[in-house]
């Protein structure tokens, strides 16, 4: 497991990527701090697990890792200019051979081709996002691209941007390494939502919007041909009761396409939704406080039966057992430490 942070002083007080081995059901153990990087704040690892790669916030490169199958550590093997400023996301294409990240602060997508080696190679592309910032006076000041994954068809690229209030949907030319704007190009969300983040149902057309200003979480019909978006159900994230500040971050749906899960900072809660599986649609199944303050970042392990959460501003990764019939969350009492995490991603 691959955990990594914040580094710079106005960002966190990470040490860099911190590197997590367990051995059949025991507990994990440190194997590795790679040091001595600005903001390793989103990692995802190759489908063989052979590379890791990383972008770096507040920078405009991104890095590949090359990792040792026996012992998890890392070495690097490169650098490349992301074309933008303060990378936030990564996703890989079906192909195994280029890498798109979004660049927060630019409001653009590049795409990196990767190497034989695993190594990256030269900017092939860059899109540029477009429209109108939302209303919020500091935080959507212009495009915000926060996250890029691929559909579970792998046909297209869905991109909410929190600065534009929109939802944008690309197809990837991977022939000509070229990134088109689907028809449509965008869905616009709730003035002043601020869209972060998206999850798919693995095998139903429906995509999950996370909302990071408004603390909500918009449920979509996302049409597997065309990847068109159509809003059907907008949910707070946070309880009724919650009168306090509040701003969402990650989402997740369970393998079993059966719950949502969403982190709350401020209410310092993982948000539990059922899925009405002949609509889509979700009903609230209650919140898992996340036993730390800040949870930028959750993960759902590939096995399906875990949920570690990212606690930035307490330093620790806590780890929860899944109900996989209720959803429900369980802590296990095992609190990993780690400065500033904001991202996990699990060879």
């Amino acid at each position: 497991m691959y955990v990594g942070s914040f580094t710079t002083p106005e960002r966190g007080h990470g040490e860099g990527i911190t590197i997590f081995r367990r051995a059949g059901v025991g507990r994990w153990a440190q194997v590795q701090v790679v040091k001595d990087l600005e903001n390793p704040s989103f990692l995802i690892t190759d489908r063989q697990g052979r590379y890791l790669y990383s972008v770096h916030s507040d920078g405009d490169k991104a890095s590949a890792y090359r990792i040792d199958r026996e012992t998890g550590r890392l070495t690097l093997l490169n650098h490349q200019s992301t074309g933008g400023l303060n990378g936030v996301h990564l996703t890989i294409d079906a192909t195994g051979g280029l890498l798109v990240a979004a660049n927060y602060a630019s409001g653009t997508l590049a795409i990196l081709p990767i190497n034989q080696d695993g190594s990256l190679g030269a900017l092939a592309d860059l899109a540029t996002l477009k429209g109108t910032p939302g209303p919020h006076k500091t935080e959507q000041t212009s495009s915000h691209p926060h996250h890029c994954p691929f559909d579970p068809t792998q046909k297209f690229i869905v991109v909410p941007d929190k600065g534009l209030d929109r939802v944008f949907v690309f197809r990837l030319d991977a022939v000509g390494r070229k990134l088109v704007p689907n028809d449509p190009p965008s869905v616009a969300a709730r003035a002043g939502a601020g869209p972060r983040h998206v999850g798919f149902h693995p095998n139903k057309p429906y995509a999950y919007v996370i909302n990071e200003l408004n603390s909500s979480l918009t449920t979509y019909h996302f049409d597997w041909s065309t990847g068109e978006l159509t809003p059907l159900q907008i949910l707070p994230t946070v309880p009724s009761s919650f009168t306090g500040n509040n701003t969402a971050a990650e989402i997740a749906v369970s393998r079993s396409g059966r719950f949502v899960y969403g982190s709350n900072r401020g209410h310092d809660s993982i948000a539990i939704f059922s899925i009405d599986p002949a609509t889509g649609t979700l009903a609230s199944a209650g919140w898992e406080p996340t036993q730390g303050t800040t949870p930028r970042y959750f993960g759902i392990h590939p096995s399906g039966r875990e949920l570690y959460a990212a606690n930035q501003t307490s330093d620790t990764v806590a780890v929860f057992t899944i109900n996989e019939i209720t959803g429900k969350l369980v802590a296990t009492g095992e609190i990993l430490k780690a400065g500033a995490p904001c991202s996990i991603a699990f060879m």
